[in-house]
């Protein structure tokens, strides 16, 4: 009647202590939930500590009262700032109803249990009345009684006080429930309270009955409390609002290096994290102290939440150095939510191993802008990477493994092995059903299949020519871009050549990054071509038998991490596609559930591999197809320095010093490249979507240099153009940033794809090559023709397209800056990643394995064996 909705949670009598504790868990996480009761005692087979159980609800939905914190609230007299339980809450509501004050009187409570009698002793007290306790020990109990002008019982003794001992006049409250014989009743039985009613209510001004005197108001008073635990909700909540603490940054000039900055910031502790963006206990998967997994069901039970604004950040061709994208997605969030207080996530990739050691050093931002810990990020995370690297390889033994054993056995003795007789009776496991269905036989009895059937089913008859699947690795190691396998004996003389890929190149970390649930991942993983026959048809995981086992792997990878910034907002980091190779994007699994967590008016920012013609375009021709989200606007991040070298400075390369050209201001070597930025800003508004420019200043950048990019950007159609300082400043130094994308995601978004997937390979592969990258064609080199008219055959002629292309330039040579036309396009050869969704042709030379420079970062890596602290790392 009073608008509550109650659920009863019944748990078996065989749960044990631990099932208890993590109901209650759940229950105390969930916003939804403003108050519950453990219904005491517990009828468990299992030994369970009842005060324990009592004391892990937390004391803001404890209505009971029952919790120790609830009890020393009340028993030093902090009155509002606590729960009372019930029964003593019911007793004071029936004292003020009979209009007598309790200020001044003498009260007596017989009885000094939890529940009853010692929390009643402190409200009659904080309500200024002279309290005595008493028990069945007191030896004199009526003469105290005699006193009492009000008198509380709840010993549990039937009818224990006597009505000759009451006070004439007394209010007299029994909160007595006992079953004293009686042949008159049905059941052999009465119930009686601890006073003796027919006695005590000729003497007493007030007395309750029992049955029906404290006990339907103790009801009552259970609503009222959980109705004042939604209101105090109430009072604090903010709809659509975080209650998010931020962390204070400390800003040194000159800025320490990034592992001092990171090192010097003390994290939150990650359920604290998690808490504050809207997860609940049981959603999250603790990894130590700063780190942990999020469940896929907070996106089930956020299903109905409006989604959140959605920006990608993306930038200019850079410099090798990189012109600080990852910086400026964390300085964003930091902008939008420690100083504007908005409700925002970020969501980056994971980095690899190879590049952290190599060359790059990490990628977890910069400078006060940084997802912390900067060394739990860089190295391993949560082992998602290493996953990947096991499955990849699965697949590659699967492959060479099946090639040995049908070369070297008869379709009889492949069979025996593939459907083997378990006591007597052969079966065939779900995988081998769906095989026989894919080669349109309809049987699921082994012995029933003909010899014809059976040599369908048992020979892949792989083309060792045909295979595309690597072995892959998470080191940069350039002496296995080309290897020979099988030259052991026990291989008989059936040698390949092969090669290792970097891990993140794999297919399988594409499958991740674009999977919208564990079964999306398991289809997508089934569904992934790793060769032909030599009749030219498509080979897949799910031939190979091994695509359960590979969602078994991933099945832990597939839940995106949550870590946090320097200033405290919430990022997701999952997935890592290679930007050049594959799509560049992190997982749409971690932007969904982001998107869900921060309302319908909060940000999500996401960053997309390289420059805006590649991981930008791939974020949206792909990644966007896929997830069927819309982005609202677009971050494009300049440099003063990558602007000169696109109009024609010297070459930048990392770890040498910077030319004098970038040192001194020039506005005319400036103006020339930003045609560079034109052209970017141009591919991003081909999109249908607001761009702003971020320009990153460097202490070398002068005003006037910095003022004419953001000029050049306005009028080449950006949305705004504004100078940021995060990585000096934090957060601070992004805010008219995060103000300007506040305005951009207000306006309409007409958001388009560049083109329609039921296109022609070569006219999907044409249109971004001149539409993007400015050439006035495309050439197939006779593989490139071949693959085209193979995937086509094979039926994966109406996927996406995937570019695989330096990122150094809008060409295909690394050597053209600015932003060149009229050049031809150069393809030679196109791959198919089949399960995760896209065709790759390869653009010019490119490598899947980088390798160790002459002065790896690892050089200047080392832990410190007394404090177990990374030092040296970026």
């Amino acid at each position: 009647q009073i608008g509550i909705n109650a659920s009863h949670i019944k748990l078996p009598n065989t749960a044990t202590e631990a099932e208890v504790l993590k109901c209650i868990a759940s229950l105390n996480g969930d916003p939804a939930v403003h108050g519950f009761i453990v219904q005491l005692p517990l009828d468990s087979d299992k030994p369970i500590n009842t005060e324990k159980i009592t004391n892990a609800v937390a004391p803001e939905k404890d209505v009971d009262g029952l919790s120790s914190i609830n009890a020393g609230k009340l028993s030093r007299g902090d009155l509002g700032d606590c729960f009372i339980p019930c029964t003593p809450k019911g007793c004071m509501e029936l004292i003020r109803q009979t209009g007598i004050q309790v200020a001044g009187k003498r009260a007596v409570v017989v009885g000094r249990s939890k529940i009853v009698g010692s929390p009643m002793h402190d409200l009659l007290l904080w309500n200024h009345a002279t309290v005595t306790t008493c028990h069945s020990k007191t030896s004199v109990l009526a003469e105290e009684v005699a006193k009492a002008d009000i008198l509380v019982v709840a010993a549990g003794k039937a009818e224990m006080v006597k009505g000759e001992w009451i006070k004439p006049g007394a209010i007299v409250i029994d909160c007595g429930i006992n079953h004293v014989p009686d042949s008159t009743k049905a059941s052999g039985k009465r119930v009686v309270g601890d006073v003796a009613y027919s006695t005590a209510k000729e003497k007493a001004s007030y007395i309750t009955p029992v049955p029906g005197g404290v006990g339907p108001m103790t009801v009552a008073m259970l609503m009222q409390s959980t109705v004042e635990s939604a209101q105090r909700f109430l009072e604090k909540f903010q709809p659509g609002k975080w209650n998010i603490q931020y962390n204070q940054l400390t800003l040194k000039i000159p800025v320490p290096s990034d592992i001092e900055i990171s090192q010097s910031c003390i994290p939150k502790p990650i359920d604290q994290v998690a808490k504050e963006a809207g997860l609940l206990p049981d959603e999250v998967e603790l990894y130590g102290q700063t780190k942990a997994k999020v469940h896929l069901s907070a996106l089930k039970r956020l299903k109905n939440q409006p989604d959140g604004k959605y920006v990608v950040v993306t930038g200019i061709t850079p410099t090798p150095l990189g012109e600080g994208k990852s910086t400026t997605t964390v300085g964003l969030v930091q902008a939008l939510g420690a100083h504007l207080h908005q409700n925002v996530f970020a969501c980056v990739r994971q980095p690899s191993q190879g590049p952290t050691f190599g060359i790059k050093g990490g990628a977890a931002g910069g400078g006060y802008c940084q997802v912390i810990p900067m060394e739990e990020f860089n190295l391993h995370l949560t082992g998602d990477i290493h996953a990947i690297t096991a499955a990849n390889n699965l697949v590659a033994a699967a492959i060479d493994a099946r090639i040995f054993h049908e070369l070297t056995q008869t379709d009889q003795a492949l069979y025996s092995r593939l459907v083997p007789s378990v006591n007597g009776v052969r079966k065939f496991s779900d995988i081998q059903i769906r095989r026989l269905q894919k080669l349109g036989i309809n049987k699921t009895d082994p012995t029933a299949l003909t010899k014809e059937e059976i040599n369908l089913f048992v020979r892949l008859d792989i083309d060792p020519g045909t295979i595309t699947w690597q072995r892959v690795l998470d080191t940069n190691d350039r002496f296995l871009r080309k290897i020979t396998i099988g030259q052991s004996p026990t291989e008989k003389g059936f040698s390949r050549t092969a090669q290792f890929d970097i891990t993140v190149s794999s297919e399988i970390m594409a499958v991740l990054a674009l999977s919208d649930g564990l079964d999306d991942m398991k289809k997508r993983l089934s569904r992934m071509v790793v060769a032909s026959s030599k009749r030219g048809e498509p080979v897949t995981a799910d031939d190979l038998g091994v695509s359960g086992a590979l969602a078994v792997l991933m099945k832990d990878a597939v839940k995106p991490n949550l870590m946090q910034t320097l200033e405290g907002t919430p990022v997701f980091v999952h997935a890592g596609p290679f930007a050049n190779i594959a799509h560049g994007n992190s997982s749409v699994l971690a932007d969904k559930i982001a998107l869900k967590l921060v309302g319908k008016e909060g940000f999500v920012v996401t960053e997309a591999g390289f420059g805006a013609d590649i991981g930008m375009e791939k974020f949206f021709n792909i990644k966007c197809r896929y997830s069927g989200l819309r982005p609202h606007v677009v971050v494009l991040v300049a440099t003063v320095r990558a602007l000169k070298m696109h109009g024609g400075g010297p070459a930048v390369t990392a770890g040498v010093p910077l030319p004098k050209e970038y040192m001194e201001e020039n506005l005319q070597l400036l103006a020339k490249g930003c045609s560079n930025l034109n052209k970017q800003i141009q591919n991003a508004r081909m999109f249908g979507v607001p761009v702003v420019v971020a320009v990153n200043a460097f202490k070398t950048d002068t005003k006037a240099e910095l003022a004419l990019v953001v000029q050049l950007a306005k009028e080449a159609g950006a949305f705004d153009a504004v100078e940021c300082t995060h990585w000096a400043e934090g957060g601070k130094g992004a805010v008219a940033l995060a103000q300007a994308v506040q305005r951009a995601s207000q306006t309409p978004s007409n958001f388009r794809f560049l083109y329609n997937v039921e296109l022609p390979v070569i006219d999907k592969i044409r249109l971004i090559a001149q539409q993007i990258y400015g050439a006035s064609d495309i050439e197939l080199l006779p593989e490139a023709r071949e693959k085209v008219a193979l995937y086509t055959k094979q039926g994966f002629g109406n996927l996406p397209i995937c570019m695989a292309k330096t990122h150094l330039s809008l060409s295909h040579d690394p050597e053209q800056k600015g932003a060149p036309t009229g050049f031809i396009l150069p393809i030679r050869d196109i791959r198919a990643s089949v399960g995760a969704g896209f065709l790759y042709p390869l653009v010019g030379t490119m490598s899947t394995m980088p390798g160790l420079p002459t002065r790896p970062c690892f050089y200047d890596i080392d832990l410190d064996p007394e404090s177990g602290e990374v030092n040296g790392l970026f």
